[in-house]
C-alpha cells in the first residue's frame, strides 16, 4: 500500500494545473505536490494517478513517489485566497501526494534531446494508459538532475468514466501524432518487447490494490471495490499485449532544431553535463 502521511502546512498553490494542486509539507518532513479530492475533476483523477503512476514506477519509468495524505481542513483557515480555502475545506480526509522535485524544470522538446529508446518506452506507456495529456502544449514531464520524470496522470484511462463501454474504449487505437516525444523517433517495437511482458494480471492487480477503498466506493454498476479494481485490470491487460500494433502517428514526424538559448540547452543536457565533471552532484 502507499505510504500515508499527514499534511502539516500548506505552502503555496500550483496554478499551472486546472485542479489547483498545492505544495504541502507533511509530518514525515517531506514536501509534496498535493492533489485534492475536492477538486473539480473528482476522485477518479486520483485513482488514475495511483494506478498509472505506480504502474509506471513498476515498469522502470521515472515517476515521483506517491503517498496518501491526511488533510485537516483547518489548515486552510489562514489562507488568504478564497479559492484555496474552499478547496481545502472540501478536501478533508485522504488526498494524494506526489514527491516534490526541487529545482526541476518543465520539459522543453526544443532544448532537451531524448533518445529513441526512452522516447519509445514513454510513448508506449502513454498508449497503454491512453494518456491524452502529454502533448507539446502540455508535456507533463519534468527534467530533474538531467533525467526525465513523468507527472500528472489524471487524464488517463478515459474508459473509467463510462464503464459500460470500457472494453470497447480500451480496444481503440492510440494516436501519438501530438505526443511531445513524437519528433524523437520513438522506438515503439523495442519498448513493446521490453515492457508488454511485464504487464501481467498479477502486476495490475497489485497496482490496483494500492488505490484507497474510499476513492472507489459507490461506483454505479459495481457491488464492491474489489469488483471495480478487477475492471481496471480487465481493461489494461489485453491492451498491453497489442497496443503497439494500434499506435499511430498520423502526421509525419519531423526533426525540429532547438530554438532555446545555449545556457538553457546546457542546463537541460542529460547528466552529466558536458561542461561538468561526472560524479559531482547527487540528488
Amino acid at each position: 500500500m502507499l505510504k500515508e502521511v499527514t499534511a502539516t502546512r500548506y505552502v503555496t498553490p500550483l496554478r499551472e494545473g486546472g485542479s489547483l494542486p498545492g505544495i504541502v509539507e507533511a509530518d514525515d518532513l517531506g514536501t509534496y505536490v498535493m492533489k485534492f479530492t475536492g477538486a473539480g475533476q473528482g476522485r477518479k483523477t486520483l485513482v488514475a494517478e495511483v494506478i498509472c503512476g505506480q504502474l509506471g514506477r513498476r515498469l522502470g519509468l521515472r515517476v515521483p513517489e506517491l503517498v496518501t495524505m491526511q488533510l485537516d481542513p483547518v489548515i486552510g483557515l489562514g489562507e488568504p485566497d478564497q479559492e484555496v480555502q474552499e478547496l481545502l475545506k472540501a478536501s478533508g480526509g485522504l488526498n494524494l501526494g506526489m514527491d516534490f522535485l526541487p529545482g526541476s524544470l518543465g520539459f522543453d522538446p526544443l532544448a532537451y534531446e531524448v533518445g529513441p529508446a526512452e522516447a519509445g518506452r514513454i510513448v508506449w506507456f502513454d498508449a497503454l494508459i491512453n494518456n491524452v495529456d502529454r502533448s507539446w502544449r502540455n508535456p507533463n514531464m519534468l527534467v530533474w538532475h538531467g533525467d526525465l520524470w513523468l507527472i500528472d496522470h489524471g487524464a488517463t484511462m478515459i474508459w473509467q468514466h463510462n464503464w459500460p463501454g470500457a472494453q470497447a474504449s480500451a480496444a481503440k487505437p492510440y494516436d501519438a501524432s501530438d505526443h511531445v516525444l513524437a519528433p524523437f523517433r520513438p522506438d515503439i517495437a523495442s519498448a513493446a518487447r521490453e515492457l508488454a511482458p511485464l504487464v501481467t494480471e498479477e502486476l495490475l492487480t497489485e497496482v490496483a490494490a494500492e488505490v484507497p477503498d474510499e476513492w472507489l466506493v459507490d461506483e454505479p454498476g459495481f457491488d464492491s471495490t474489489d469488483a471495480l479494481r478487477r475492471a481496471y485490470v480487465a481493461a489494461l491487460l489485453p491492451r498491453a499485449a497489442t497496443i503497439h500494433e494500434r499506435l499511430t502517428f498520423d502526421t509525419p514526424v519531423k526533426e525540429r532544431p532547438s530554438q532555446a538559448p545555449g545556457w538553457l540547452t546546457e542546463h537541460l543536457a542529460p547528466w552529466p553535463h558536458p561542461t561538468k565533471q561526472s560524479g559531482g552532484e547527487g540528488r
